[in-house]
């Protein structure tokens, strides 16, 4: 794949970044939505999630991202969940104010 390709999307005619985060685990917690979405970032895997719940009928959203790097995007899954345990336990619905 050629250089420019991979810079914008591949050439399949879609941006790279309207794809959106890819999901690697998800789990519920306390009524809430955690996805871990870690992403490649110099040669590691970023950790980074979102954390959603539905309020009144409309789903809210809370994205996170964290400067802890890991060397397989599971490691960064992980962590990526436990950290949006640990945000829900300390702020819960605070979170989307």
């Amino acid at each position: 794949m050629s250089f420019w390709k991979s810079l914008f999307g591949g050439g399949d005619g879609t941006p790279a970044a309207a794809a959106g985060p890819k999901t690697a685990k998800s789990v519920e917690h306390n009524g809430f939505r955690i996805e871990a979405q870690p992403y490649p970032e110099g040669g590691q895997f970023q950790l980074a999630g979102t954390i959603s719940k539905e309020i009144d009928g409309v789903r809210r959203e809370h994205r996170y991202v964290r400067a802890d790097r890991f060397a397989s995007m599971e490691d960064a899954a992980d962590y990526a969940i436990l950290k949006g345990r640990q945000i829900v336990d300390q702020q819960g619905e605070r979170i989307f104010g």
